[in-house]
């Protein structure tokens, strides 16, 4: 696994964070909310992830299960990353790639996820 060191915020900037992530291991996913939303997924743990601004104006948004806390600016209303945890139960960050200085998401060969089907 080779991880990138990037930025990453919402569109107003308001929100802002630092991460190493895996761009080699990005998904796309079909489930009602990554559909909508477009977004290309990269998965990192929490000791790689640190938020720099931004935590006063997220807002948190649950679903389904109920497992994964999609967090949003309160100002542009772009996520760019959501708490959650990975089979295993360990806790991961799901990273918009979308939100990456930098970074194509559309130049990444993604895999696809059928999340409509869990």
């Amino acid at each position: 696994m080779q991880l990138t060191h990037c930025e990453g915020s919402c569109q107003c900037g308001a929100v802002a964070y630092e991460v190493d992530v895996d761009l080699e291991n990005t998904l796309t996913c079909n489930c009602s909310r990554c559909q909508r939303m477009g977004f290309v997924l990269a998965f990192t743990s929490v000791e790689h992830f640190r938020l720099l601004s931004g935590e006063a104006t997220l807002t948190e948004y649950l679903f389904n299960k109920k497992a994964i806390r999609h967090l949003f600016c309160n100002i542009c209303g772009v996520e760019s990353f959501a708490y959650g945890e990975m089979p295993d139960g360990s806790p991961t960050v799901a990273i918009n790639v979308n939100c990456l200085s930098g970074v194509d998401p559309r130049a990444l060969e993604s895999r696809h996820v059928d999340g409509k089907s869990f």
